[in-house]
């Protein structure tokens, strides 16, 4: 059966999530390797295509357990078998055998389960992923015209991958997860050419993906729809939308492509949304309830799952769909249809599209100026002052001697794509050179229009080119040309278009709809007769091309008409008003023109409308010289080019906020200048209209009104703007004038908490703002808060802490300020703090407000609307309802649904525990680090937590890339560099560390510690907690004592422990700076410090697991470590995983850290120096990272009594996780 025959009779189950299968196994990098790579000379953990020829028994497996949960189709495991992604690993050259081997692998599978049950079908698709790179998006945030892929070498790719796939017997190729468009046309491409070549198709399925929750935008800027067109040029099996979203955030996209794509809909989403920890939350009942829906609704063919999604998940929506009736495809209507990042649709009652002709080489002299003296950033200009002027497509044209019109070609329509109030409209791709036309196929991501190709090299090299064009997915202008030249006449115009017509439909197999005739807009008013009729002409043939040459368009360079009165805007304007008017009543579709330069035809002068149409009618024989009579007395009066410039109208306040959103930087320094003098500050310029502007694009981006290209174009526009503050802002700060405050802030890290840099650079921020900030620095007890406050007379409190227990000593703060009777605000931030907690827990506690601050971008915004008098009283109020809807819906919400602890123990990691697979340590006991040297650590810097202390979001070293922060990241990590290099040559940092082993065994959820290898005496306990959180078959409750051999096995295991601190004298470093006012420094040392202590815990853990024994045979790079490929895992007391802090200091008494790493506790358990590390080594390959999440009041009670510690008092430890209120 083919797989055509199939859809007919039901809905189709696509298989899961091959990667988060792979996970579950657990593989080493020699797992990976194989035989056959053993010596390659790059890390290949990870690379899960690789698994098909060296694991291929694994994936085959895999591949089975969808096929028995009820997939009819499996995907190959060749996501990344291109040799673009493969790169990364240096596996390029093993590209097409590692299709080769994902198709025959999954072949095996399906043949196997096919020959178990004959009656049921089964389908291979061969999976080609996007690559890891975009070919319509620059990742060079300072050269918007780079492309890190180029389509050519896309297409050779994906013709690799092709190729593999079937020979290795891919029933149907699946194209998926598509983020940029330009990326699956060229797939698409390849696919195509390949089939050709070899005179084999097989069916094909497209799946883009929309990457935002509430937008309907791929990453690269295309609406759905605009994206349908893009690809609709291909036979296709099925479109669809996969990854990035869970089904219900799915829905409206889906639903939107069943409506309008006349081929079948595929669906195959995440396990919902990602949590925090990397996760996916929603069960297989949930998914498949959602996916019910979008089938009940008749929108699906082919359903299934993406990331997260397991078998279990599979047979679910398997049963789920069952008995629904297939989509059955829509039907509309034969419309031409363009696309930019936004579709264009010529439906009859469209009357006429514009094409803007300003950026035209050959018909723009300005434009032409502009291209040839390298400007294209005013080139860019014109550009969209034809899209505002009223362009629906832009017709671009670089022909000119004096250029490399490819290359232009190519410059300008890749920094269109990152102009999105240009690229959202279609490009016309003008050319009389085929290569150039060629080369500017290769750019775009929609669906542009060829201006043109003809028949006037003959028709083998007609349908060659418009095969290609096809092949593209463009639609085409044919111009009325052939091998006797060009058509002057409507009976020429007329036998040319009816022969290409001909050829294109019935031959090549052209949608006609996609056909645009240009019959030739020839100049009149020449003096020569034989020109007198060319408008007439082109009208009659337009009349009987719309008549006979049914759903093509008819199109033509308007301009060409008025040439004979270059020089007069007057006459041409309403030469080209009047010619329309004419010719749109014949049915002409579009024309090049200059939206913004058209008469309204009504409002033509009497006189001068009936000499301009005698003229283009060919009326009277005295035409021509009566009109150019008329134009001689008429009085020039040439207009600039039509734009709208209202917005310039507007205050200052209003042009600045429509120059960041719209990305506008012609007069960007003009009005930052206006601003600056109206402004008391230039300071305030910043954090007035600027900030303004710029929480108008954050809030439009992030309801996925704005998208990427967008808010990399309003970025550069505040950087020119800031640029230009910067020397009156230095001027300002030398002149040191004497200011008064706007406002006095107390801030500290509440008692038992000893982490400030968010706090200093809020009170950075704040300082800067001209408030007067009091720090009262870390681990500051509540009564000095109170105290100091009333002392200074200060208008707000701030509080901050990092760890858990901070949580329940701000709730302390709080009611005591109620209890002294305090009325002024309370701010709550730090990285455990959150909405909800403030205003379920805090808040409570004291009536005046309460604010959470989110971050330091936040702060001034808060502080200033509570010290305003006219914004203070609604800000509040604003806040009080809000956080009365958080405790009602925490209330509404309830307990979660938990097992007993008696069933969450019977669910434990299931191990089968082998001798051979626990390794002895060499030694045991403790080991001293002191004075270890800085060098050795930097190596093992993860750099990205250092830009989100400073609360720049990416990874490093992407973040470099990224269009919005990257500059500002590159300059602070090489501000970063000078003082890590002045740190360690200087030995200004001391780093000292202790670390050990023990013999261990597990007794129930707790870790015996012994005394010596006999086992005999008991040297210390560590508690482990369990999760008891209902899971799906196949997942386990944890708890870390899982990962340690029982003691009923008699096997002899080991724990490590672990203590390090490279914060030694980063006090005295920052004293320094801060007796010098360098707050950026001495922030900076403290990042620093952080960073060096969890490059030493990362180094000191690749040393244990040397010691260990199992990890002498690493050889991971840096980002294997940051990523934690590794065996084993190193978690802490307070994190997730082992949530009770109080665990900490049977840590500590362990190693002794107080004596031999100079680490001291705070009384809620923090650690001294704050740039300090400490936790737990477990070696067990199955050992991971969890949460344990909420905990149940019969586990805390176990555990309180398994402690010996009070009830009361462990609840107080546990109290982010618990699932019951210990007050009730």
């Amino acid at each position: 059966m083919r797989i055509e025959q199939l859809l007919q009779s039901r809905i189709a189950i696509l298989d899961g999530a091959m990667g988060t299968m792979i996970q579950t196994h657990k593989l080493d990098e020699t797992a990976f390797r194989g035989t056959q790579f053993a010596h390659h000379p790059r890390d290949l953990k990870g690379c899960n295509d690789l698994l098909c020829i060296t694991r291929p028994a694994l994936i085959e497996t895999i591949h089975l357990q969808y096929l028995e949960a009820g997939a009819d189709i499996i995907e190959t495991n060749t996501f990344n078998s291109t040799s673009i992604s493969m790169a990364d690993y240096q596996l390029e050259a093993h590209a097409y055998d590692l299709n080769l081997a994902g198709a025959r692998v999954a072949r095996r599978a399906v043949d196997a389960a096919m020959a178990k049950d004959p009656s049921r079908p089964r389908f291979v698709a061969g999976t080609m992923g996007p690559t890891n790179r975009t070919a319509s998006m620059s990742p060079d945030v300072n050269n918007a015209a780079f492309r890190a892929v180029t389509y050519d070498q896309l297409v050779e790719a994906y013709t690799e991958q092709v190729r593999g796939l079937m020979d290795g017997g891919a029933d149907l190729l699946l194209v998926e997860t598509v983020f940029d468009s330009l990326n699956s046309k060229a797939a698409l491409f390849a696919i195509d050419q390949y089939f050709e070549s070899v005179g084999r198709r097989v069916p094909v399925m497209v799946s883009c993906t929309i990457i935002q929750r509430g937008n309907n935008r791929t990453l690269s800027g295309q609406t759905v729809e605009a994206y349908w067109n893009s690809i609709s040029h291909m036979k296709l099996l099925s479109v669809g939308i996969n990854c990035a979203l869970g089904a219900r955030e799915m829905r409206p996209h889906v639903e939107e492509l069943a409506g309008i794509a006349p081929v079948r809909i595929s669906c195959h989403p995440n396990a919902g949304l990602p949590n925090a920890f990397g996760g996916f939350d929603e069960t297989p009942d949930m998914m498949a309830a959602d996916l019910r829906d979008f089938a009940a609704n008749g929108w699906l063919n082919i359903v299934g799952g993406c990331c997260g999604t397991t078998p279990e998940y599979i047979a679910a929506i398997a049963e789920a769909v069952r008995d629904c009736k297939p989509h059955v495809p829509a039907t509309p209507q034969p419309y031409t249809r363009l696309s930019g990042m936004d579709p264009l649709v010529i439906r009859p009652d469209t009357n006429f599209v514009n094409i803007g002709e300003r950026t035209n080489v050959t018909g723009s002299p300005q434009f032409a100026k502009l291209i040839l003296g390298g400007d294209y950033e005013s080139a860019l200009t014109v550009a969209r002052q034809q899209v505002e002027g009223g362009a629906q497509v832009i017709d671009i044209n670089m022909d000119e001697g004096m250029l490399d019109s490819e290359k232009a070609m190519v410059t300008f329509l890749n920094l269109i794509a990152g102009e999105t109030d240009i690229a959202r409209v279609p490009v016309m791709i003008d050319s009389s050179k085929w290569s150039v036309i060629e080369a500017g196929l290769k750019c775009v991501q929609g669906k542009p229009v060829v201006n043109s190709i003809s028949l006037k090299e003959g028709e083998q090299a007609f349908r060659e080119r418009a095969t290609l064009v096809r092949r593209y997915g463009a639609a085409v202008v044919v111009m009325a040309f052939d091998e006797a030249g060009q058509a002057d006449t409507r009976d020429r115009k007329v036998e040319i278009c009816a022969r290409a017509y001909r050829i294109l439909t019935e031959e090549i197999g052209f949608p006609p709809q996609d056909i645009i005739f240009d019959p030739n807009i020839l100049t009149v008013a020449t003096g020569i007769e034989e020109h007198n009729n060319y408008a007439v002409d082109f009208i009659e043939a337009t009349r009987w091309i719309k008549a006979n040459l049914p759903l093509c368009k008819v199109s033509g360079g308007v301009s060409n008409i008025s040439f004979s009165f270059r020089g007069n805007s007057i006459v041409r304007e309403a030469m080209h008003s009047a010619f329309l008017y004419h010719a749109i009543k014949a049915g002409m579709d579009m024309g090049i023109v200059n939206a913004g330069q058209l008469a309204v035809y009504e409002e033509i002068p009497g006189d001068l409308r009936e000499l301009v149409e005698d003229v283009l009618l060919n009326r009277r024989p005295d035409a021509t010289e009566r009109l150019v009579a008329f134009a001689e007395t008429v009085r020039q009066k040439d207009k600039a080019v039509v734009r709208d410039d209202a917005w310039r109208q507007g205050t200052v306040e209003e042009r600045l906020s429509h120059a960041l959103v719209k990305g506008v930087t012609d007069h960007i320094e003009a009005d930052v200048e206006e601003a600056r003098k109206q402004y008391p500050k230039p300071l305030m310029v910043i954090e007035g209209p600027l900030m303004a502007g710029m929480s108008v694009v954050g809030d439009l981006f992030g309801s996925g009104k704005m998208f990427l290209p967008q808010v990399v174009k309003s970025a550069r526009v505040m950087k020119k703007a800031v640029a230009y503050l910067l020397p009156f802002m230095e001027a300002e700060k030398r002149a040191s004038g004497d200011t008064r405050a706007q406002g006095k802030i107390l801030m500290a890290t509440v008692k038992g908490d000893v982490h400030d840099i968010g706090k200093n650079i809020v009170g950075v921020v704040l300082g800067c703002n001209n408030y007067e900030v009091i720090d009262l620095g870390v681990m500051v007890p509540c009564d000095k808060i109170l105290q100091t406050a009333r002392e200074r007379s200060v208008d707000m409190i701030g509080l901050s802490g990092l760890i858990t227990p901070s949580l329940d000593e701000m709730v302390h703060v709080a009611r005591e300020m109620k209890r002294e009777g305090f009325s002024i605000p309370l701010l709550i931030g730090g990285a455990t703090t959150s909405k909800a907690h403030t205003a379920v827990k805090i808040a409570p506690m004291y009536e005046p407000p309460v604010v959470h601050v989110l971050d330091a971008s936040r702060a001034v915004g808060v502080v200033s609307s509570l010290m305003s008098l006219d914004q203070k009283s609604a800000f509040v109020e604003k806040t009080r309802l809000d956080q009365e809807q958080v405790r009602q819906a925490h209330q509404d919400r309830g307990p979660k649904v938990l097992l007993t602890l008696e069933q969450a123990r019977a669910r434990r990691t299931p191990i089968e525990w082998r001798a051979a697979d626990i390794p002895k340590p060499a030694f045991t006991g403790v080991r001293v680090l002191d004075a270890f040297p800085l060098g050795e650590i930097v190596p093992f810097i993860d750099w990205t937590p250092f830009f989100h202390t400073w609360e720049l979001r990416g990874r490093y070293p992407k973040i470099f890339e990224d269009p919005t922060v990257g500059p500002k990241a590159k300059e602070l990590f090489d501000d970063a560099q000078v003082l890590l290099k002045e740190i360690v040559g200087k030995k200004l940092l001391k780093a000292r560390g202790v670390y050990g082993f023990f013999p261990a065994s597990s007794v129930g959820d707790d870790i015996e510690l012994y005394t010596d290898e006999m086992r005999t005496g008991v040297l210390t306990t560590f508690h482990t907690l369990r999760q008891q959180t209902p899971k799906p078959d196949g997942q386990f409750n944890l708890a870390l004592a899982d990962f340690i051999a029982p003691k009923s096995t008699g096997l002899a295991d080991y724990f490590g422990a672990f203590a390090v601190t490279a914060g030694i004298g980063v006090e005295a470093l920052c004293e320094r700076f801060e007796k010098d006012h360098d707050d950026y420094n001495s922030i900076m040392s403290k990042a620093l410090a952080d960073r060096l202590a969890e490059g030493f815990a990362e180094l000191l853990h690749k040393k244990a697991r040397e010691d260990w024994g199992y990890g002498r045979t690493e050889n991971f790079g840096h980002e294997d470590l940051i990523k934690e490929r590794y065996r084993g895992i190193r978690p802490a007391p307070g994190y997730p995983a082992c949530p009770d802090h109080t665990e900490k200091r049977v840590l500590f008494d362990l190693l002794q850290a107080e004596k031999n790493a100079g680490i001291t506790l705070t009384e809620t358990f923090a650690m001294l120096p704050a740039s300090s590390v400490s936790g737990l080594y477990f070696a067990h390959r199955d050992a991971k990272y969890f949460a344990v999440g909420k905990i149940g009041k019969d586990q805390v009670e176990d555990y309180a009594r398994r402690k010996q510690m009070d009830l009361r008092a462990i609840e107080r430890w546990l109290s982010p996780n618990l699932n019951y209120d210990p007050e009730k």
